[in-house]
């Protein structure tokens, strides 16, 4: 499979998310997404001979998209981990990160990862290939109350209890290890019209679960909040309710629960302040040339 940078992935809100950034040409910064490098290029293309950028991503096939520039250093590791790189590195502080929060189409088009239904493949959906649980683990071996809290919770199913007892019988005549058993397991439980959007929905529970994404996003943005230099910028690029909730609430408060706290006076003490009162979305453009952008959400926020 091809995995250059232009078919990796397709950066989107490139020119958005960067500009957000307000780079410093002498500054450091993080891509804590690191995939096919197109923000991290835009990224080097502003920062001056001073300037450092640091990549992440726990996929090893990330590595073959790393340009040759000394300014940038790849860390092969989940961004959960982002203060323990940093401190390795000896980054005290950073002007500002980017996060664009999406799956790469690279991963959605190879079916051997097991991300999409409309690719035949093992049950895997594992970012990081090293790690021990893949989605197949989850299918087969979560009792039938777990199953339902994932999906009901990650994928926001309405009928997770149904959906979630139908894959254990299903499981009991033979283990469930491709996307098309799971596919075919899972269209007789809906309308035929949101069959798609519904096993959609159970296929990105299975993800986040599989690669414990909303503790990751939890730990990274706490970590970003504490290395932001005051006026460094927070850029995140969101693409479901679930994220997008944990984000704002951390922009707009500090924390994940989104209560802001005051002191003493009743003035609020959030450690950020948002850039605008409303997000960015792709332009129509944007839309049709990259039909996986449609859902993105960008916010932005700067440390006080």
């Amino acid at each position: 499979m091809d995995c250059s940078p232009s078919t990796y992935h397709i950066p989107v809100l490139l020119k958005e998310s960067i500009d957000g950034l307000d780079i410093d040409p002498a500054g450091t910064y993080v891509d804590v997404t690191f995939g096919g490098g197109g923000h991290s290029r835009e990224i080097l293309s502003r920062l001056g001979p001073q300037g450092r950028l640091f990549g992440f991503d726990q996929d090893a096939d990330a590595q073959a998209n790393i340009p040759h520039d000394e300014r940038f250093t790849f860390v092969q590791s989940n961004f959960r981990y982002l203060g323990n790189w940093m401190r390795y590195h000896g980054i005290e502080h950073i002007d500002g990160l980017l996060a664009d929060l999406g799956v790469s189409s690279h991963h959605f088009d190879d079916g051997s990862r097991g991300f999409s239904f409309r690719q035949e493949g093992p049950l895997d959906m594992r970012m990081n290939r090293r790690a021990r649980m893949s989605a197949a683990d989850v299918v087969n071996g979560y009792d039938e109350k777990k199953l339902s809290d994932i999906l009901f919770f990650y994928g926001e199913i309405r009928n997770a209890r149904r959906v979630a007892a139908a894959i254990v019988k299903a499981r009991t005549a033979r283990p469930i290890a491709t996307t098309s058993q799971l596919v075919e397991t899972l269209t007789r439980l809906f309308p035929r019209e949101r069959e798609k959007k519904e096993v959609t929905k159970v296929f990105q529970a299975l993800r986040i679960e599989v690669n414990h994404e909303m503790e990751a996003l939890c730990e990274m943005l706490a970590s970003a909040t504490q290395l932001l230099r005051s006026g460094g910028r927070l850029s995140v690029i969101t693409y479901h309710s679930l994220e997008d909730r944990i984000v704002k609430n951390v922009m707009r408060s500090g924390n994940t629960n989104g209560t802001v706290e005051q002191d003493f006076f009743g003035r609020p003490q959030s450690p950020l302040r948002p850039i605008h009162n409303r997000v960015t979305t792709p332009s129509e453009e944007e839309q049709s040339a990259n039909p996986r952008s449609r859902s993105a959400k960008l916010r932005i926020a700067e440390k006080i």
